[in-house]
Parts: C-alpha cells; sequence; structure tokens
C-alpha cells in the first residue's frame, strides 16, 4: 500500500460528511474487472450502516479524521460569533449550505448549524431546510462528542447554551443578580466537564 492508501487505520474514528461519524472495521481489497481496488468498510453508528469507500476516492469524498479537542472548541466558539445573515431565498441558500455539507469541515458544519438555528427564529424552515439543520447539528454533535470525549446530551446543551447567548434572556430588560449567578454557575460547569476530560 502507499502512504496515501494508509491514511486511516482499522478502529479509527472518521468523519463521512452528510453520513456521520463511523468507525473503519475493515481495509479490504475487491478485484474489479482486471484491477484491485482498496475499500475503507466503515460502520456508521448513527445510521446502523456498513459503507465501504475506495480509499483512492476518500479526498474527492471528504472522508477525514475526528478534529482535535482545539478545533472542536474552536468549531463551538464560532456558533456564538456575530455574522451577516445569508439571502432570504431559501433554495438559494440551502444549495449554500448543501454545498458546505459536502465539503463537510467541522467549521462548514457549524456554520449551516448557526445559519439555519438563527433563520429559524426569524421564520419556519422549509421541510428540506429542517432535515439539513437536523442532520448537521447531528454531526456536529457527534464529532464534538468523541473529540472532547463528553456525552452527546452535554455537547448538545454546550452547542444551544452558544446558539441562545445569555443575553438573549427575554423579558428581563436588565438581568438581575439571581439570572447572572445562574449564568455564571452554568459557564463553570461547562469549563469543569472540559477540564475533567483534559486530565
Amino acid at each position: 500500500m502507499s502512504k496515501q492508501e494508509t491514511t486511516f487505520k482499522v478502529n479509527q474514528k472518521v468523519v463521512y460528511p452528510s453520513q456521520g461519524v463511523g468507525t473503519i472495521n475493515e481495509i479490504k481489497e475487491k478485484k474489479f474487472k482486471d484491477t484491485s481496488i482498496l475499500y475503507y468498510v466503515i460502520y456508521l453508528e448513527v445510521s446502523d450502516m456498513t459503507v465501504m469507500i475506495p480509499i483512492d476516492r476518500c479526498d474527492e469524498l471528504g472522508v477525514r479524521a475526528i478534529v482535535s479537542e482545539k478545533e472542536a472548541r474552536e468549531a463551538l466558539d464560532m456558533i456564538g460569533k456575530d455574522f451577516e445573515p445569508i439571502t432570504s431565498d431559501w433554495k438559494l441558500r440551502y444549495q449554500m449550505n448543501l454545498d458546505l455539507l459536502k465539503k463537510g469541515t467541522i467549521n462548514d458544519i457549524a456554520e449551516i448549524v448557526r445559519c439555519l438555528y438563527h433563520r429559524s427564529k426569524v421564520k419556519e424552515l422549509p421541510i428540506l431546510e429542517r432535515k439539513l439543520y437536523d442532520s448537521a447539528k447531528k454531526l456536529l454533535e457527534d464529532e464534538i462528542s468523541y473529540s472532547l470525549k463528553l456525552p452527546q446530551k452535554e455537547v448538545s446543551q454546550m452547542i444551544h447554551a452558544r446558539l441562545e447567548p445569555a443575553v438573549e434572556i427575554k423579558h428581563d430588560k436588565k438581568p438581575t443578580e439571581d439570572t447572572i449567578d445562574d449564568i455564571d454557575a452554568i459557564i463553570d460547569d461547562e469549563e469543569t466537564s472540559i477540564a475533567d476530560t483534559e486530565e
């Protein structure tokens, strides 16, 4: 095998864009006509499905390793940052986000989640966009969960906390001291959880 052919190893976790996080169960050789082709056999837990991907097409399909803890945290931080709203034409917006999903970097996926979440606050998403949002959010939760070694439920709460910043607490013109204490407690708990995983 060439160096490119052994980019990933058996039992390694990888991301297959638009499909989810999977585990390489096997590296298998199959003959097609007179040519031998090497495949990664990947089990995708989210769909309980096994796929075979030709090793020489992994770059084209965007298959990649799970991101580092640092990159996972940066993607989380990005979700809470200000951004320029994109077009109100949902078909154009859908295509733009679909292209991002196919590229499949963690920042691309985080951008889809941020964009569609805030758009849904303005107007209910069409069915196709809602499915795209749900898929992107699930992908993001899975990858960050594996990267930070945290339960998916906790990661889901972390994502939501960044999508709905504390300053958006409704009905109070000015946060009360109790509200501020509650926010500080949530942030402390989250930081403690991340610190525990680093030990």
